[in-house]
């Protein structure tokens, strides 16, 4: 039987404009960074984005290498769009990058045109798509002008390959040269995705405000702090997990300070009658200039209980105190090399 989504789809979430363009995102978008590669069943991957649709999740993020193997998380969306959701082609979002390695030698990775654009081409073939709804710059990169890098981007935009732009893990002071290179070339800079979670807090001393300035929005992932920040890791680490087979998340980081933490946070969250989950999502999205909080999911039932987070009552000042106590950096940034260049 074909596939018809819920007709009651955008009656539960919630959209946000994307800074000050035109494009509202989901509350909360799904991310195939984990559990869509070709390392998984491929009708788990095809239920959870045909849920996460028909509860009103639009956008749906991608990059050349998630898998794995690499480009695989591609593949598979494509034929989910294949399948299911080419009927609906225009309510979608959808988004991939290009930045860390992805094929062998010196135009495999990085920030030059020449890998950009070739990455771009290839991931549009895997999906099987003419444009994608967002292309990102995944990573700064320290060697390549950024000059070069905005001008693959704008590229892409004048060849009709994407209809917005968007850089990842960017500095303040890197985000707003990007951000004119951009405009100056009449392609604004459309988002940022930063990592950002209670234990990772980066972006509040400067980049919200330094993106509201330029007029661009950001959609945050890794709320979850790759995980740490569930029940999952409330008795020790579980076999299967992620930090169990390193992937994303070293054991490193579970430190005695840190579990100390997420356990205390756990407490807020059951006072308020959520999961730690849904409360490291509803604090993620309480400032209107995080456009969006990008999740991953490993079933459909995961899904579902991280987007009832929408359903719960805003944070009070009393709770939000309460958070910071133990909402602190807590040395979980993985990404940090390319955030922090100058």
């Amino acid at each position: 039987m074909s596939y018809l989504a819920d007709s009651v789809r955008y009656d539960q979430m919630t959209y946000r404009r994307t800074g000050r363009s035109g494009l509202k995102l989901p509350a909360i978008s799904l991310g195939l960074w984990h559990n869509f590669g070709g390392d998984r069943p491929y009708e788990l991957g095809r239920g959870i984005a045909r849920r996460a649709f028909d509860l009103g999740v639009t956008h749906f993020d991608l990059a050349n290498n998630y898998g794995p193997p690499y480009g695989s998380a591609e593949v598979t969306f494509g034929q989910i769009l294949s399948d299911d959701l080419r009927p609906y082609r225009d309510e979608l979002v959808i988004s991939t990058k290009a930045g860390y390695d992805m094929w062998p030698g010196p135009y495999g990775e990085w920030g030059s045109r020449k890998y950009l654009l070739s990455s771009l081409d290839q991931s549009l073939t895997r999906m099987g798509l003419d444009y994608v709804d967002i292309f990102y710059s995944h990573r700064f990169d320290p060697e390549t002008p950024l000059e070069e890098t905005m001008g693959a981007l704008v590229s892409a935009v004048q060849q009709g390959k994407a209809l917005y732009v968007g850089i990842s893990s960017y500095s303040p002071a890197k985000t707003r040269e990007a951000a004119e290179l951009l405009r100056s070339a009449g392609v604004p800079l459309l988002i940022h995705q930063p990592s950002y979670s209670m234990l990772n807090r980066w972006i509040e001393p400067e980049l919200l405000d330094t993106l509201e300035e330029v007029g661009a929005g950001c959609i945050a992932f890794s709320p979850l702090a790759q995980g740490m920040l569930t029940d999952r890791y409330l008795n020790g680490i579980p076999e299967g997990s992620r930090a169990s087979q390193g992937k994303s998340l070293s054991t490193d980081l579970l430190t005695e300070e840190n579990l100390g933490r997420i356990r205390a946070l756990n407490e807020i969250a059951k006072s308020r009658g959520q999961s730690l989950a849904q409360l490291a999502l509803t604090w993620t999205i309480r400032d209107p200039r995080v456009t969006s909080a990008l999740i991953g999911a490993s079933s459909v039932g995961q899904l579902e209980q991280n987007l009832a987070a929408l359903q719960a009552s805003p944070l009070t000042d009393d709770e939000l105190a309460e958070i910071d106590k133990y909402a602190v950096e807590s040395g979980i940034d993985l990404w940090a090399t390319s955030s922090q260049a100058e």
